[in-house]
């Protein structure tokens, strides 16, 4: 094997066991940020309306974009000082002041099809009656979550839902 191969196939397995490596495997396997002694990755919420996202965690870096609306699940994935470098569900990353967040959990509802409707039922179970059926990209309070279920809630609904369905809760994670 000659030796960029070998670079090549090492950066490979490394870009598999960081991927397979789900955040929520275990607490204590997460780093620490070194501002806020939280575990990163994490997920957040938006706090204000009008949200800018920086390039860098300066307020000197050019905004990116700006998010329009209070309540959005994010994922903290860095931290400098008072700025927190995010994710959204799309997967766009940058930088935003750390007051701009708040650690009220909510999630975004997700569909394998896009015109599917998600069933939201009376128990954390398939079994129970279905209350409501929502549409991919509701965003909703996540109450608390099994590693299964979630329970979850908004303006007109509140049940339970497979924890798989949502982008702002990591697989098997239990939130209380």
């Amino acid at each position: 094997m000659n030796k960029l191969v070998l670079i090549s196939y090492v950066a490979t397995l490394a870009v598999a066991a960081a991927v397979s490596l789900s955040p929520a495997t275990a607490n204590s396997e997460l780093a620490m940020g070194p501002s806020s002694g939280l575990p990163v990755p994490r997920f957040v919420s938006l706090k204000p309306d009008k949200v800018n996202v920086r390039a860098g965690p300066t307020r000197n870096h050019d905004v990116t974009w700006q998010f329009t609306r209070s309540g959005l699940p994010v994922e903290i994935t860095a931290e400098s000082d008072n700025w927190r470098r995010i994710r959204d569900w799309e997967g766009s990353e940058g930088w935003v002041y750390h007051a701009m967040l708040s650690g009220r959990r909510t999630a975004l509802v997700t569909a394998k099809a896009k015109d599917e409707l998600v069933p939201l039922f009376g128990a954390d179970n398939e079994r129970s009656p279905v209350v409501a059926r929502l549409q991919p990209g509701v965003t909703a309070l996540v109450r608390k979550c099994s590693g299964k279920w979630c329970q979850i809630g908004g303006t007109g609904f509140d049940g339970w839902i497979a924890q798989e369905r949502l982008w702002g809760v990591y697989p098997n994670e239990t939130v209380r």
